[in-house]
């Protein structure tokens, strides 16, 4: 009898192993258990940790997590308010507040990946377009944008300076404020709650990003062409002063050549006044060699001169005829008679 009962002990001690095995099941405190009979959820979920009893081989433990996960977008491109194609990259965290719901509705974490990636990519493209990209750029409307002093007198015709960027109305922490607001509603719906949504990477559509060197190297060009057109104003400038006081300083010169030369010409007068006044034949030795002078200066070899017979050039000019040779040719001089 002792045989028999050695024998069975161990077959009956694993056989409530087993049975204690399936019908129980322990809970870690990072996750909630909701039990299903037949496929279809039955009681509320079981939120506390440690170990819990269910009904063998009827019954099904459905494990959800409870703690905070991690969600990852895919890299969408989308166009925003301005026209400019980015390429965005978000990141968020949520977590299940509702376990019943979100198994009647998700059952798993891939299927929630899912439809998490549906809403925020649509609530994220839409809250995109409606802004500016500066908006998406600057972290908030408090934060003074640096500015290119250079640029600040270019114009562009709309926004009224290139140099000067726009005025930030909100900034990106308000967006991402946005977009969460948006998706929210929808996945408490599926008895998730977002707890946050961020931006990780944004930047231009590579379609796009030559135009937008492009429209740097014009901006440069425009710069260049700003100083070159300056520095040749105050070249003009500069050259139109240096004519100006040259002319000034050359006028004032002859001025004051001439005034001096007037001056010493009436006082050489005077003098020679004085000394002829006083001797008749030097007088006229004096307009004789005044004459002569004047004869010189104004006569060439080729001169041709009309005088009347009366004229003061001439009168010399009867007396010299006389002395005349052939080897001291004299100005040709057509005399005409008084009164013609």
């Amino acid at each position: 009898m002792k045989r028999p009962l050695l024998t069975v002990l161990p077959l009956l001690l694993v056989a409530a192993v087993s049975l204690f095995y399936v019908c129980t099941y322990t809970i870690s405190p990072i996750e909630q258990v909701i039990i299903t009979q037949f496929g279809d959820p039955i009681g509320d979920p079981i939120t506390e940790p440690g170990l819990h009893f269910k009904t063998p081989f009827i019954q099904v433990v459905n494990r959800i997590p409870r703690n905070i996960l991690p969600w990852d977008g895919q890299r969408n491109e989308m166009p925003t308010k301005d026209k400019l194609y980015i390429s965005v990259d978000t990141f968020g965290r949520w977590k299940i507040k509702e376990p019943l719901k979100y198994f009647l509705g998700l059952r798993n974490e891939r299927t929630a990946d899912s439809r998490l990636e549906n809403i925020l990519g649509s609530a994220t493209r839409s809250i995109i377009g409606k802004h500016d990209l500066i908006e998406i750029v600057r972290t908030d409307k408090e934060r003074v944008p640096a500015k290119d002093e250079t640029l600040a007198e270019l114009t562009d015709g709309q926004s009224g300076s290139i140099g000067i960027l726009p005025k930030i109305r909100k900034g990106r922490s308000v967006l991402e404020d946005e977009i969460m607001a948006d998706a929210k509603p929808k996945l408490e719906e599926l008895g998730i709650e977002l707890l946050d949504v961020r931006f990780k990477r944004i930047n231009y559509n590579p379609s796009v990003v030559e135009k937008i060197y492009e429209r740097m190297i014009s901006e440069r060009q425009q710069i260049a062409s700003k100083f070159r057109s300056e520095g040749e104003g105050e070249a003009a400038r500069i050259l139109g002063d240096k004519d100006r006081d040259l002319n000034e300083i050359s006028s004032e010169a002859y001025k004051k050549v001439q005034t001096i030369k007037g001056k010493a010409d009436a006082k050489a007068s005077q003098i020679y006044a004085r000394a002829y006044g006083q001797n008749p034949k030097a007088a006229e030795l004096y307009e004789f060699i005044k004459t002569m002078e004047m004869y010189r200066n104004t006569l060439g070899k080729q001169s041709t001169l009309v005088l009347s017979t009366d004229s003061d050039l001439y009168r010399f000019m009867k007396s010299s005829d006389a002395a005349a040779t052939p080897s001291s040719p004299r100005p040709a001089v057509t005399p005409r008679p008084a009164g013609e």
